[in-house]
């Protein structure tokens, strides 16, 4: 069993900057691929960012220029920082893990072995 837990979210301002964090605990050796999706009420997950053990990302041409995604491996933790952040970005964001070796940067949901309670990202006018 592999626990992911996200923090960081929280309500700011259009404009501002949040650097939302999530880490991976449990039995896994390692974490293949680390991955962001956000999700609107009443709409599926979609794909933000997504970086592979070796660093290699993937963005959404949604937020490309915006968020920057990284990651520590040692502590099995990933980073997505969020700047120029606008009302449309309001909702909840969950981080997600392969581990599993895993030879694709994936951005889409499938690949994904677990995922976090997710963290609730508002953006005020």
């Amino acid at each position: 069993q592999v626990q992911l837990v996200e923090s960081g979210g929280g309500l700011v301002q259009a404009g501002d900057s949040l650097r939302l964090s999530c880490a991976a605990s449990g039995r896994t050796r390692s974490t293949y691929v680390m991955g962001w999706f956000r999700q609107f009420p009443g709409k599926e997950r979609e794909f933000v960012a997504a970086i592979s053990w070796s660093g290699g990302t993937r963005y959404a041409d949604s937020m490309k220029g915006r968020v920057t995604i990284s990651r520590a491996n040692a502590e099995n933790t990933v980073y997505l920082q969020m700047n120029s952040l606008k009302p449309e970005d309001t909702a909840v964001y969950y981080c997600a893990a392969i581990v599993r070796p895993y030879n694709i940067v994936a951005t889409t949901p499938t690949p994904y072995d677990y995922w976090g309670q997710g963290t609730q990202v508002t953006v005020s006018s």
